[in-house]
């Protein structure tokens, strides 16, 4: 990077906030990929200001900008894969506003997405998205990436609680999107257009957000099931009788296998699937949604049923889901980490192909997710230092991926495109449809300096690769 570039950098922010150290440049070098691009700079903005004048910059010298805030992502959209200026935002992390008469709070993309629920539930409003890294991500990467969460089956993602955003266009510009209001229809909705756009069409400098009042109540429990069939048709029966929980979390038999003799419930070697239901409301009729729900239930061969009582015991529930992640390194050392969605009725089918595929490509594939929605984590779990195990690893995707969208699903829930997924956009969306994507990219970004290689490959004409195993 020409020197010019580091030293108009140091007069829009501060020397303090330049840095080319190579620590610093490795440091936000990768993401939850562990594929790692070293940037040629990093720059931390601390107002809208900066981060337009930084963006203008870029534009003049031709240089990549990469926004980046606390860099969790499982695609690679925060990946600085060309080089260029890695534009962190984690400084700008104020909590503007709470107006509990209009139920709404005003934030800066640096705040972290549990900081803000802590603080909107003590006085008595909830924030529902809640992704697993809902600790350390912030709410900037959220709105990039349209993040979901266990929630989201009852309460929606994250594009279902922005009604405004403060953004900076790929050319500089700062311009402002909705507003305060529930109801606006004026000009396009280029809100929803920025948020899940991987930070390839502008950067949030300030995000509005819809609150709601916090629910009285809560009850969470977990059921066994001797089947993954049973799981599913208990799911789409719940549903179906019209009462939507706030979570329907399930895991298949492998995921069971790795947590067995770990998780302090008793999971029998008969258990080859879990749901944790939690619902939440007027404290009065929790217990009779509960009876309704294991009423409804009954039917679909059930192993055994935890209710919590308490919060501790709730949280004894929810840490049965939390050790599935570092246990499954006991089933190999390198993990694949994606997130498909299938319909709602359609997991037992998608879980018997993707047993199909571990034994026909002899890689062990864990699932769990939110079977509320048809989200599945597919972790395929293997050593890459196996010959040929990388070309194995694409082939295995292709499968799973193809296999997904013949069930009339899709490649991605909530962990975006970025890298690791543009080569499969057209198993899913046709070359018209991606080309018209290109256009609004290269409409607001002629120079292509934002955030760009993601999402789009230079060539969309292979075809989708034939899925053999359903």
């Amino acid at each position: 990077m020409d020197e010019h570039v580091v030293k108009e950098l140091i007069e829009i922010v501060g020397k303090e906030n330049v840095s080319t150290a190579v620590s610093d440049k490795i440091t936000h070098s990768y993401d939850a990929t562990q594929e790692k691009h070293l940037p040629d700079v990093v720059v931390y903005a601390g107002t809208t200001e900066e981060v337009s004048q930084v963006v203008k910059l870029a534009n003049q010298w031709k240089v990549p900008v990469l926004p980046r805030g606390a860099g969790s992502g499982f695609t690679g959209g925060s990946l600085p894969i060309r080089g260029g200026i890695v534009l962190v935002l984690t400084k700008m992390d104020r909590i503007i506003d709470i107006d509990t008469e209009n139920l709404i709070a005003e934030v800066e993309p640096g705040v972290v997405t549990a900081e803000l629920q802590r603080q909107v539930e003590k006085l008595g409003l909830f924030y529902p998205p809640d992704p697993a890294s809902k600790e350390f991500c912030t709410l900037g990467g959220n709105v990039a990436e349209c993040a979901g969460g266990p929630r989201c089956v009852k309460y929606g993602v994250t594009k279902d609680y922005i009604l405004g955003l403060e953004v900076v266009t790929p050319t500089g510009d700062i311009i402002r999107t909705g507003g305060r209001t529930l109801k606006n229809v004026v000009g396009y909705d280029l809100t929803k257009l920025f948020v899940g756009s991987e930070g390839t069409l502008g950067i949030a400098t300030r995000i509005i957000l819809k609150l709601l009042p916090k629910p009285a109540a809560k009850k969470t429990m977990l059921v066994q099931f001797e089947t993954i069939d049973g799981a599913a048709k208990s799911v789409s029966a719940i549903v179906g009788a019209k009462i939507i929980p706030t979570t329907l979390e399930f895991m298949d038999a492998a995921t069971i296998n790795c947590i067995r003799g770990v998780s302090s419930i008793p999971l029998p070697e008969t258990c080859r699937a879990i749901l944790i239901i939690e619902v939440d409301g007027d404290a009065q009729v929790l217990d009779q949604q509960v009876e309704q729900i294991l009423v409804i239930i009954k039917p679909y061969g059930i192993l055994d049923t935890k209710i919590a009582e308490t919060e501790a015991e709730s949280e004894e529930i929810w840490q049965v889901r939390r050790i599935v992640s570092p246990s499954l390194r006991k089933v190999n050392p390198d993990k694949f980490n994606e997130d498909i969605v299938v319909p709602r009725s359609k997991v037992p089918d998608m879980i018997r192909a993707l047993e199909k595929i571990s034994t026909a490509y002899g890689v062990p594939i864990v699932n769990f997710g939110h079977a509320g929605d048809g989200n599945i984590h597919v972790n395929v779990m293997v050593d890459l230092k196996e010959e040929g195990m990388p070309v194995k690893i694409e082939k295995v995707m292709d499968e799973v991926f193809g296999a997904a969208i013949k069930l009339r699903g899709s490649i991605s829930g909530e962990h975006g495109i970025g890298t690791s997924k543009a080569k499969y956009m057209n198993m899913e969306l046709d070359i018209a449809t991606i080309s018209y994507m290109q256009r609004i990219k290269a409409a607001l970004d002629p120079n292509n300096i934002l955030n760009p290689g993601k999402i789009f490959l230079e060539d969309y004409a292979k075809p989708p690769l034939e899925v053999s195993i359903t």
